[in-house]
């Protein structure tokens, strides 16, 4: 979900996107997708494209909203009112914890990463534990995020499990989650432990009917290892000229379409638990980009009414 330049990368050089039609058919009701929301709305990022200095969002989109994410990058990071004030307007918190329990040991291409586990996660973890309890024993949390595309930057099975029983054993009501990188859904291996389960693949304007999507989508369902994990729809609501545009063959306004057909997807499968949009602010990960906050109003008021309708606000 976070590195969308190593999707980029990757995609521009070894696979194809196909322009699809505008619009699909489906009459599927909603009643199994419980969360909708957008990622880098508290993780110390300020848009550059205002001159406004804020960091978080949360104000901008709770009213159509009912999950979104924090940052947490430290051991002694103390996050109770940043989850109290996403608590305050009714939403709940996707806490990435990748930094928490695991540390880059190289990073020799500009598109790919490797994590370890580090040594001391258990006491990194029990430090945080110790500082956010309060938190930690409400209903304030929405899921744990335990790993960036895990597969992809080099998280093994073995380690991603480790941390997700861990987090099971003592926090067995708030699920766990990953959100891999499309190009290694094929190496992609589930624990048990893993509650819900996504993956990213960005431009493509509508997922229902491209080829090399629904291979993807099709390839991580059967990646499900449980019967009771979900599939979290990663919703591209972000923008780059030369990306969606040069590559993808979508115009900005058509953004609104783009929301229209991964909803449509979602409410095609009731292995979905929720719709995250990558991302809200602008000029992440690529100063040119767009975050669904600098769409169009007309894209913009799509994603308001996909929200509300999803979460009855």
């Amino acid at each position: 979900m976070k590195s969308i330049v190593s999707y980029i990368l990757i995609s521009c050089t070894l696979f194809a996107c196909k322009k699809d039609d505008e619009s699909s058919t489906f009459e599927n009701t909603n009643a199994h997708i419980e969360y909708f929301g957008f990622t880098i709305v508290d993780t110390y990022w300020d848009d550059p494209t205002d001159s406004e200095v804020k960091t978080n969002y949360a104000d901008e989109i709770h009213q159509f909203s009912n999950i979104a994410d924090i940052l947490v990058v430290n051991p002694n990071d103390n996050i109770v009112q940043r989850t109290q004030t996403f608590a305050d307007l009714d939403l709940k918190t996707i806490l990435h914890l990748n930094e928490l329990f695991f540390e880059l040991i190289d990073n020799n291409s500009a598109s790919q990463s490797n994590y370890d586990l580090r040594t001391d996660y258990q006491e990194r973890w029990n430090e945080f534990k110790t500082i956010n309890q309060s938190i930690l024993n409400t209903n304030y949390v929405g899921t744990f995020y335990i790993g960036e595309e895990p597969t992809w930057n080099g998280i093994t099975f073995l380690e991603l499990d480790t941390v997700a029983q861990l987090l099971q054993a003592e926090f067995p009501n708030i699920p766990t989650m990953i959100i891999e990188a499309y190009p290694s859904l094929n190496n992609l291996q589930v624990p048990e432990t893993i509650d819900w389960v996504g993956f990213d693949r960005y431009f493509v304007k509508n997922p229902n009917t491209n080829t090399e999507f629904q291979q993807d989508w099709n390839m991580l369902k059967s990646k499900l290892s449980d019967p009771s994990q979900r599939v979290m729809v990663i919703l591209d609501s972000h923008y780059i000229n030369w990306a969606h545009g040069d590559f993808g063959g979508i115009e900005l306004s058509q953004m609104e379409q783009v929301a229209i057909n991964y909803y449509e997807l979602a409410k095609s499968d009731e292995k979905v638990i929720g719709m995250l949009g990558y991302f809200w602010p602008n000029g992440f990960d690529i100063s040119e980009s767009i975050g669904a906050r600098g769409m169009p109003q007309n894209v913009k008021m799509e994603y308001e009414r996909i929200g509300r309708e999803i979460t009855k606000k």
